[in-house]
């Protein structure tokens, strides 16, 4: 009998051991990768946009168009009117899209992609132009962008220099009127230039509020967003 049990431990030994499994738990399940950043197609940057379809003599309908980017299961375009400074935000299944806009009307424009599953966005460079309007012999300048120092940055205090992108569709600008202040909005004109840059000088730990205001031939005016920064 001893024999025997000595012989039901060593057949049942090697069963315990492939019954036992594994201790590891199941595998986590693959990160959703997030979206790639569409490149934007039509309207084109910096262009009169003539297309679309005639809604009124004061309204139209431009279809947006983008290319499909990878990872991406949805997009929202942000629309800016940059004559009003009011935003949209309207969502897209596909990478084209209907959009109702002013005719005469000055506008910028980015799109948003977006995957389910993971909460990270990739936005499309900014694109701007001109919807036709009837009539326009002359469009205003777009208004100033892309500032230096960036709005939120901090910069050393001392002398500094302020600078600005321009554009127009005429390619007439004359000059640029530059607003600094400590308040908000900035109500102190401190030059008048023709170049996209100036030099000025700032106190140490103070917050600046500063502007642009575009000019051209026709004496067509464009202000800029308010731009913010800090001085150490």
């Amino acid at each position: 009998m001893k024999g025997a049990k000595y012989l039901f431990l060593i057949l049942i030994f090697p069963l315990l051991l492939a019954c036992g499994g594994s201790d590891d738990g199941p595998s986590d399940p693959e990160p959703t990768p997030a979206p790639s950043a569409t490149t934007l197609v039509f309207p084109e940057n910096n262009s009169e946009c003539t297309e679309g379809t005639l809604l009124s003599d004061s309204e139209s309908e431009v279809i947006f168009r983008w290319n499909i980017a990878q990872n991406t299961d949805s997009y929202t375009v942000n629309l800016r009117n940059l004559n009003t400074d009011d935003g949209r935000q309207i969502n897209a299944n596909t990478n084209e899209l209907a959009i109702r806009l002013n005719r005469g009307t000055a506008y910028s424009w980015s799109v948003v992609s977006k995957a389910n599953g993971t909460s990270e966005t990739a936005e499309s460079a900014i694109w701007r132009f001109y919807n036709a309007g009837p009539g326009i012999e002359n469009y205003s300048p777009f208004p100033a962008d892309d500032p230096s120092p960036k709005s939120g940055a901090t910069v050393n205090s001392g002398s500094l220099t302020l600078g600005w992108a321009g554009s127009d569709l005429d390619n007439d600008i004359v000059s640029y009127e530059v607003y600094l202040d400590v308040t908000n909005p900035p109500g102190t004109l401190v030059g008048t230039v023709t170049q996209t840059s100036f030099e000025t000088t700032i106190t140490a730990d103070t917050v600046y509020y500063w502007s642009v205001i575009t000019i051209d031939s026709e004496n067509n005016r464009s202000n800029s967003q308010i731009f913010q920064f800090r001085s150490n």
